[in-house]
């Protein structure tokens, strides 16, 4: 973990990578660099120059997709020509290379917003995931691959069906029947099968500091989601699902950054974890706005001052309702 005495700044870059959409983020961290009184300068990377929230940093650099050979090393040439002092990571996409070669960004003298390479690995293998969350007694439907469950002879339905490796919900499908289930088990790749489960689906923002301790949690329930992303939600201060999963976030030792855990709150109160995602949420503004202020915190952590965090000091109930915005360029 990143010594937050060892940082003491009041002025430096910070560099969002895969930026996109996130144009919420970027104000959020731009408002905080202001109320901080910080001369704070975003830069984004994106794979395309027609990408809404890189229009609006500071300076934008137009990189080569992930998976290219070459991508951490146009990051370390950005972060090295930019003096970039903190690297956010946005999406699921790149944190596997950046939690790989966080030493080479520490000594170019930068902060990697990023989890370790065995939370990384946990995290976006789901069959990995439910074996941890078993391990460690956390409450989760019970997972198999959807091959697997096909030898059985006998199946509950309905299953909810997803690729182990995927994201953004993306190839997630509920199944009702062994016809549906043998279809969707070749259509989806790396198909996994999960028990059912009724309930209320949460999102929650768990805010881990550079000293690995969970600070905050808080629990947004999604009331509407479109494209894998939060559009309606609401703030619920419900202090056992925020207990739960600070001791989850704990346990697996992520951090530091907000870590994304996604469960589901039964009609007789059980809290069943599904996933687990180590970087900012799409609807993370519910929170920030919530009062919740992660990037404020965060910055603040950057310039070496002790900053006050009490666990449940976030405005309750507050809803969220996402519409589309124009940026022009």
């Amino acid at each position: 973990m990143v010594e937050a005495n060892k940082r003491k700044c009041k002025s430096f870059n910070v560099l969002l990578t895969c930026i996109g959409r996130r144009v919420s983020l970027l104000n959020a961290f731009q408002n905080a660099a202001k109320a901080l009184k910080l001369k704070c300068r975003f830069f984004g990377t994106d794979i395309t120059p027609l990408s809404s929230a890189l229009q609006l940093c500071d300076e934008r650099f137009v990189v080569k997709a992930v998976d290219h050979q070459g991508y951490i090393n146009q990051l370390l040439k950005i972060v090295r020509e930019n003096s970039i002092k903190l690297l956010v990571p946005t999406v699921d996409l790149d944190l596997k290379d950046l939690a790989g070669n966080q030493e080479k960004f520490e000594k170019l003298g930068c902060i990697v917003l990023v989890s370790s390479q065995s939370v990384i690995d946990i995290c976006q293998d789901k069959r990995q995931t439910f074996k941890f969350l078993k391990k460690n007694n956390f409450n989760t439907p019970e997972t198999i691959a959807a091959r697997k469950i096909l030898e059985q002879k006998r199946i509950k339905f309905p299953l909810f069906l997803k690729p182990w490796d995927g994201y953004a919900s993306r190839g997630n499908e509920i199944v009702k029947n062994r016809k549906e289930l043998e279809f969707y088990a070749k259509k989806i790749p790396n198909c996994i099968a999960q028990e059912y489960v009724i309930g209320d689906e949460y999102t929650c923002d768990c805010f881990v500091d550079f000293a690995g301790d969970v600070r905050c949690v808080v629990p947004r329930r999604r009331i509407e989601v479109r494209s894998g992303e939060v559009s309606k939600g609401e703030v619920v201060k419900n202090m056992s699902i925020m207990n739960k999963a600070a001791e989850l976030v704990k346990a697996l030792k992520a951090g530091p950054g907000v870590i994304t855990v996604q469960l589901i709150f039964t009609r007789d109160k059980q809290i069943k974890f599904i996933e687990i995602n180590p970087r900012f949420g799409g609807g993370v503004p519910l929170a920030i706005k919530a009062g919740a202020d992660f990037p404020k915190w965060i910055l603040s952590q950057l310039t070496g001052k002790t900053v006050r965090i009490q666990f449940d000091k976030f405005k309750n109930d507050l809803t969220m309702l996402r519409y589309d915005a124009e940026v022009w360029k």
